[in-house]
């Protein structure tokens, strides 16, 4: 898929829509524009766009419940772009459906990046699963569950293969602690954070050249974490 992918944008700041459209237009990208929630769904489940832009700050509905129920008949990536910088809105919309989060005022090249991950994850998710994971010289087998990293099998407890493969499976895309938490462990974990952190600092230790200073396995500061396939 190429930058003549279809994007919907649903934001009430006229400003908004029209630097959206000048800045996706001038790379390509298609855009239609819905300036309310109400909107927004209809033309998703018409217009059928590859990827989603969505605003939390809607006139007639929050955010988070356009988010839930465009859930309800796509899976197409939703980024979030939004002024809510607070965490617990950005874990509330993530645990809601969304894919990734940027706040207001948004630096283009992050947007456009943004995008270029989530058109990736997109074309991948409309394939036959992956089955093997590479992340520079690290290769995650799912199938066979092997790890190796330089070509050298790399030892993982049980647990620690089922997490990394969990963030592996959702590459590039943010996952909430609660999240990785009730799918790896168990919903009674949902809010162990604390554990949740051990084991990535366990996998770190054995997965990064440098645990202090990872490039697989990104923290997302008091919201989850998140598994880099490319930079």
């Amino acid at each position: 898929m190429n930058n003549s992918a279809h994007i919907l944008v649903i934001d009430d700041e006229p400003q908004i829509l029209r630097a959206l459209r000048t800045i996706l237009g001038g790379h390509r990208y298609r855009v239609t524009t819905a300036r309310n929630g109400e909107e927004g769904l209809a033309l998703a489940a018409v217009e059928k766009p590859d990827i989603i832009i969505l605003d939390l700050g809607l006139p007639d509905m929050d955010g988070i419940q356009v988010c839930e129920q465009l859930r309800q008949f796509t899976e197409v990536p939703i980024i979030i772009l939004s002024v809510r910088s607070n965490e617990s809105d950005k874990v509330k919309a993530l645990d809601h459906g969304a894919d990734d989060y940027l706040v207001k005022p948004f630096g283009t090249e992050e947007l456009l990046a943004r995008l270029r991950v989530a058109l990736r994850h997109l074309v991948k998710s409309k394939g036959e699963p992956e089955t093997v994971i590479t992340s520079g010289d690290l290769v995650i087998d799912l199938t066979r569950h092997l790890v190796s990293r330089s070509g050298n099998e790399v030892k993982l407890t049980a647990t620690e293969f089922n997490l990394l493969a969990y963030l592996a499976s959702h590459a590039n895309r943010v996952l909430t602690h609660q999240n990785i938490l009730n799918h790896v462990w168990g919903i009674e974990y949902r809010d162990n954070v604390e554990y949740l952190r051990v084991f990535m600092s366990q996998l770190r230790k054995k997965l990064e050249t440098d645990p202090k200073q990872p490039v697989y396995l990104i923290s997302e500061p008091g919201i989850g974490y998140r598994f880099i396939t490319e930079s």
